[in-house]
Parts: structure tokens; sequence; C-alpha cells
């Protein structure tokens, strides 16, 4: 149920900003009582705990609210979720939403993206270039809690996501930014990090490049969900707090690419 904003901000002097716009699990009460899916299915689409990583920059957005009643991660036609190929398959509604619904969801649409380039503008005025890191999850266990994991061929520990990207303008930063990811010790060795492999970035980091081609890089961060069980949903606090580590470690470098001297 709905128990406070729709997100919270905080502000810092850093060009880079941490997002982790799927990390809710609240809804409107006129939502909650629409939804056909249960909170377990909720919980295992949307990304718990990412909202952890955030505290790596000063600069911070986390969203409370459920994807599936708002997805901040979609083109605002696509924003609310109205078939089930739009859900992971799931039947999200017991009946359409109205109007009155969709309005009230759009407006918190309509009010993240509003603030989200007030921000982006004080970053780009405050350093000229900047960094978003949209921190996301994924599961890997899709055909059962007891079935084997998902190839690993296909589904690296990382996915970095730049599908939007000039990659000439920000490819040194992207490399880097991998390189520490994949450096940084984990759990007695080192992450599986690679490019564009399962996703290649959602709305948000085509939003940043399209507003902000010259001036905004947006990283489309995709951690498989070795910090949690997913069809439980029991964090493993070791995992996750030794993914902050290995986030945090990237700052020097991201910090040293904006300003042209990494």
């Amino acid at each position: 149920m709905e128990t406070r904003p729709a997100w919270t901000t905080e502000r810092g002097e850093m060009p880079i900003v941490a997002t982790a716009i799927h990390a809710g699990h609240d809804t409107r009460p006129e939502v909650a009582g629409l939804l056909a899916v249960s909170d377990a299915d909720r919980f295992r689409e949307e990304d718990p705990f990412t909202d952890r990583w955030t505290p790596i920059v000063d600069n911070r957005l986390v969203v409370h609210r459920s994807r599936f009643e708002v997805d901040l991660n979609r083109p605002r036609e696509k924003a609310v979720y109205l078939e089930s190929e739009d859900a992971f398959d799931l039947k999200v509604w017991k009946e359409a939403p109205g109007d009155a619904v969709m309005n009230a969801s759009l407006a918190i649409y309509d009010g993240f993206y509003d603030g989200f380039r007030s921000l982006c503008d004080e970053l780009e005025a405050a350093h000229g270039r900047f960094v978003v890191l949209d921190l996301h999850s994924y599961n890997h266990r899709r055909t059962g809690p007891d079935a084997p994991v998902d190839d690993p061929q296909k589904n690296p520990e990382v996915n970095i996501g730049t599908g939007s990207m000039d990659r000439d303008r920000w490819g040194a930063l992207v490399d880097r930014f991998m390189a520490d990811v994949a450096g940084t010790p984990f759990e007695g060795g080192h992450l599986d990090v690679r490019e564009n492999v399962r996703f290649k970035g959602g709305y948000l980091s085509r939003w940043v490049h399209e507003n902000y081609p010259t001036s905004g890089c947006a990283l489309a961060i995709e951690v498989k969900k070795l910090f949690m069980d997913e069809w439980t949903g029991r964090e493993d606090e070791t995992a996750l707090v030794s993914l902050l580590e290995v986030f945090r470690a990237t700052i020097p470098g991201l910090l040293g690419e904006i300003a042209g001297s990494g």
C-alpha cells in the first residue's frame, strides 16, 4: 500500500547520480484494490534492495512505488501495464483501470521526469558532464525455485546496457567502469561483467541520451539476483554489502573520466 512519497531524492555535489527506479513495492490504495497479481509475484519482478547500492554517491534517487503501478523505465504510453505481455506474462488487473487511476499513475510519471530533468539540468550546469548509474536487477531462475539457473553464458552477473549511448563519446568511461567492476574482488572471486548481453538499457537511459546527448551518460546496470533468492524474496546480506563495495570502487575512475583525466 501507499505509505510514503512516490520517490525520494538526496542531493550532493558530485557529477554522478545513482537511481533505483524499480526498487519500490508501494501502491496507491485504489491500485492495490484492482491488482490481480500477487504481492509475491510483484516482488519477484521488481528490483528489491537495489536502493541499498545508491549511497555510493551523494546524488540519490530512489523510487518507492511499484513498477506495477507505473513503470518509469518504459515510454509514457507503456508506463502502465495493460496486457500480460507488458508484464512478464502475468495477469495484472482484476478489471481494467479507469481513466482516473490511469491519469493519477501517469501524473507520477510526469512528475518524476520533470524532477529528473531539473536534477540533470543542475548537474550539467555545475559540471558540464554527468553520469547516471541506473541500478536494476534481474531474475535467473525463471522456470522455478528448484530448477537449474539460467545459462550463465547468456546471463552475466552484471550486464551493462549501453544500447542508446554514443559509444564513440563515452566508450572510455564505459570501459573503465566495467573494468573496475570486474577487477574488484567479490566473495573470493570476480564478477562476470559484460555489455548488452541480456539488456541494452531501458527508457530512463535512452531519455538521458536523447535529452543530454553531449553531456549525459547513463549506464543501465543489471545485476543478476545473486544477492537474494528471487522466489522467496530473502536477501543475502553479505552479497548485498559486497556489491555495494564493488560499485563504490568504481567512483574514483568515473570521476576521473568525467573530468577528462581518467
